[in-house]
């Protein structure tokens, strides 16, 4: 029971960092899923979770990294192999020394090989971490494809030159021949039992379909265990579980290339699945390597033999070196080696090989291994300063992640667009974007019983898109409600009321009709609010359905009401609207340009001249078409919402045009909110 509490306390911490994300999208995810894995360790309430680190590869690292197998480019890692192996494999083993000495002359507490083993578990940098902070940092393609590469390839690198320092250290007893060739054998014999399993297992899958059995289900049982048959297999015959991981994920996705592009529900189902599951893998990664930090710091800080300033400042220096050396590195190999392929004169600039240095992050792999030294020597003594080491490796796991969020959005930031006329035209083009992407989401939810609904939803949106793509707009701003707009919405929404309540005060309508029309108008401020006004609101009326149940109250909702009610709520809006045109109309001031109380006025008078050009047809089938409608107009516009958020996560959108989109959303749904409810 203990354990499962466990699991569901760290599944609740990833959706936590997600929501936090949302309102902090300058801090990365995998940070704030460390800082929340920590808070809950430091909690009173007993959270504590002891890393295994054979149960963390295998149970983390070999599906990771067979996805990543699955998803990256063969033909650009084939361009790239020569830079590839020369970050995996050579800057690996000129860490292991460069560094290793270094630590040990710099600590002599630590032994010559304790150093190395240190340096080794240092050298591999973190798939899981690249990937995520590439999402949310414009990297050049080639950089990326790079550093992913890289992170495939140098976790199986790292970790046996890590195994043979370790076994050095145990025994006092190490060959550098031997140590050569069992590393070849290691690292191809993974990649070769990779790669013979995947296509073994790959036949049995064509064999279950050749036979019929073309059960999605099963078919997703046999992807979902594959990661873990290739690694415990290759692990038993004693080469490189990480490698054959990813050579499994490779195979794969030949696979799919030449048999599943036929099969359309397998490959949804396949995507689907796969999404949730590296979504919980990658946040559970970053929330345990969060449990484990607490602890790690706790028992050097704690212990009167360490200077807490000196070992912080060994933590720094570490990983000072650590981008020196890869610095140095990557600039040596780029005088003569065109390391980002033939197609880039940008991938020689310093810019680019600043933030190759910067994008070596490690990660749960380097902490993972930290954790698998031993207690004791052969000779029954005490692994030297296995503690230190550890503390060590998690300092520079969070330096690396700290310093990659903070610099590198600063050296990738985009140029900003200056001229106008093409900052209008840009805006244009990704309001074009996101409104395909409602169109999309349509498309995947239209059956038989709403097609006419989706076909109308959808001819809406066309004729967005096609307003846009108008010439004539072409030097336009794209419409939308700045502040000030906003701020008249909300009070012409408070002169609305008020005259709902007069209304109501005088009997000239009644109680249902005046609560109808005032849920209305609290949703329309509730789109239209901002953050702070809008917890408020959300507060306000949470508070009101408190009120209804302990009072045994309700309101009226809108299947309460006839078609009888309905006309005198559009009578009665019509009402409002004229009364918001007098009051306001007055305010407005023709010689600007930009008026938002003018913009108001035009708002409701078009507002009113619709309501009063309305007339019913088809009443029952109208009803249910509305009712289809508007529930696809919301899911249209979450859609657009999602597709804004993706686009920012991605890098391809500032945070200022982020902004001005979902300002645009939000407007759009205010509109579409009060023209649905009274039709």
């Amino acid at each position: 029971m203990e354990v499962f509490i466990v699991v569901l306390v760290m599944l609740i911490l990833i959706g936590v960092s997600n929501v936090i994300y949302r309102f902090v999208p300058f801090v990365p995810v995998p940070l704030i899923q460390i800082m929340l894995g920590g808070i809950i360790t430091m909690l009173p309430i007993g959270i504590h979770l002891q890393l295994e680190p054979e149960l963390f590869f295998i149970l983390f690292i070999a599906p990771l990294l067979y996805n990543d197998g699955r998803h990256t480019p063969r033909e650009e890692l084939w361009k790239l192999r020569a830079p590839i192996l020369l970050l995996s494999v050579g800057l690996v083993f000129a860490t292991v020394f460069v560094v290793g000495y270094t630590i040990h002359w710099m600590i002599p507490s630590i032994p010559l090989v304790a150093a190395f083993a240190l340096a080794a578990i240092l050298s591999p940098t973190d798939a899981i971490a690249v990937s995520s902070l590439a999402g949310r940092i414009h990297l050049p393609r080639s950089l990326m494809r790079l550093l992913e590469g890289e992170a495939l390839m140098n976790d199986a690198s790292g970790l046996v030159a890590f195994k043979f320092a370790i076994a050095a250290a145990v025994t006092g007893v190490f060959s550098l021949h031997k140590a050569a060739i069992s590393f070849l054998i290691i690292s191809i014999g993974g990649l070769l039992v990779g790669a013979m399993l995947a296509v073994i297992i790959a036949g049995i899958r064509q064999l279950l379909r050749r036979n019929g059995l073309d059960d999605e289900t099963m078919h997703m049982l046999l992807q979902l265990l594959t990661p873990f048959v290739l690694y415990l297999c290759a692990e038993e015959v004693g080469v490189s579980g990480i490698l054959a991981a990813v050579a499994g994920g490779i195979v794969h996705a030949i696979e799919k290339d030449r048999v599943e592009c036929d099969i359309g529900k397998l490959k949804s189902v396949s995507s689907s699945t796969w999404s949730v599951y590296l979504f919980i893998l990658n946040g559970l990664v970053f929330v345990i390597l969060g449990t484990q930090i607490p602890d790690v710091t706790s028992v050097i800080f704690k212990d009167p033999g360490f200077n807490n300033i000196v070992v912080i400042g060994y933590a720094v220096a570490i990983f000072v070196l650590l981008l020196a050396l890869r610095f140095v590195w990557t600039l040596l190999f780029t005088r003569g080696w065109r390391i980002f392929g033939s197609y880039s004169k940008e991938a020689l600039s310093f810019k680019a090989l600043i933030m190759t240095t910067i994008s070596g992050v490690r990660g749960a792999v380097t902490l993972a291994g930290a954790f698998s030294i031993p207690l004791f020597l052969h000779s029954g003594k005490l692994f030297p300063e296995r503690n230190l080491i550890i503390f060590l490796a998690a300092c520079v796991i969070l330096l690396s992640l700290l310093t990659a969020s903070i610099l590198l959005p600063l050296i990738a930031k985009k140029r900003a667009v200056t001229d106008e006329i093409a900052m209008v035209q840009e805006e244009n083009e990704w309001h074009i974007h996101i409104l395909q992407a409602g169109i999309r989401q349509l498309q995947q939810e239209s059956n038989e019983g709403n097609e006419e609904a989706v076909e109308a939803v959808i001819e809406e949106y066309n004729q967005m898109i096609q307003q846009l793509g108008l010439k004539d707009n072409q030097y336009k701003r794209i419409s939308r409600l700045n502040q000030d707009e906003i701020a008249l919405r909300i009070e012409a929404l408070e002169i609305e009321r008020n005259y709902i309540q007069q209304r109501l005060e005088k009997g000239t309508i009644t109680k249902a009709h005046a609560e109808f029309y005032n849920k209305m108008l609290d949703q329309v401020e509730i789109i239209l609010a901002n953050r702070l006004h809008l917890w408020l609101l959300v507060f306000k009326r949470l508070l009101g359905r408190l009120k209804e149940l302990l009072t045994g109250a309700s309101q009226s909702g809108r299947r309460a009401l006839t078609e009888q009610d309905l006309e005198s709520l559009r009578g009665l809006r019509i009402e409002c609207g004229q009364v918001v045109i007098n009051q306001m109309g007055p305010l407005c001031a023709p010689e600007s340009a930009n008026d938002p109380t003018e913009c108001v006025v035009a708002y409701y008078k078009q507002l009113v001249n619709r309501l009063r050009s309305f007339q019913l047809h088809h009443k029952r089938k109208k009803e249910a078409f509305d009712e289809t409608r508007k529930e696809l107009h919301w899911i249209a516009v979450q859609a657009e919402r999602y597709e804004v958020q993706n686009l920012y996560e991605q890098g391809k959108i500032d945070r200022g045009l982020v902004s001005e989109l979902r300002r645009i959303i939000r407007d759009r749904e205010a509109s579409m909110y009060e023209q649905i409810e009274l039709g």
